[in-house]
């Protein structure tokens, strides 16, 4: 088992299996090329590096970990044209008020699918946003994404 902790990402061909534990307000995104069996996941943590003081950690963002994590599976030999988006997390963990600026949660969500979307790359799961943690697990043998929560148990994508 592969793990990636936060602010990480990691690329496998099978069999491998890819994790990352806790994901509140951040998006877990799982890319797969079934035709090479090639896997990656990237554990961000935040929508854009713009306005970031600290820069060198692509993985954190949205807008630079994604593009990172699929050129990684492109020198592994994954195809750009045969991979494909599942994506877990950004949940509202807190409900201080409901300012959308404060919702990290959702802002991440927003930022993978606009990011994933100008990539050309489409998700065909989904598992984001309510209130509780997720850990979710990446199969390299047949790309399933495996999302496991304490309150919503396991399900299978």
């Amino acid at each position: 088992m592969i793990i990636v902790g936060m602010a990480d990402s990691a690329v496998a061909k099978k069999p491998a299996k890819i994790t990352t534990l806790g994901l509140g307000s951040c998006v877990g995104i799982a890319l797969y090329d079934k035709r090479s069996c090639v896997g990656g996941m990237v554990h961000i943590m935040l929508p854009s590096v713009e306005n970031a003081r600290s820069k060198d950690n692509a993985a954190k963002f949205a807008d630079t970990g994604i593009p990172h994590l699929l050129d990684c599976m492109l020198a592994e030999g994954a195809s750009k044209s045969a991979i494909k988006a599942k994506i877990a997390g950004g949940a509202r963990m807190f409900s201080f008020n409901s300012n959308a600026q404060l919702n990290i949660g959702e802002r991440n969500v927003v930022a993978t699918k606009e990011v994933l979307r100008k990539l050309r790359i489409p998700i065909i799961a989904e598992d984001t946003g309510a209130n509780y943690g997720r850990t979710i697990v990446l199969d390299t043998e047949n790309g399933k994404l495996t999302v496991k929560s304490a309150l919503k148990g396991e399900k299978i994508y």
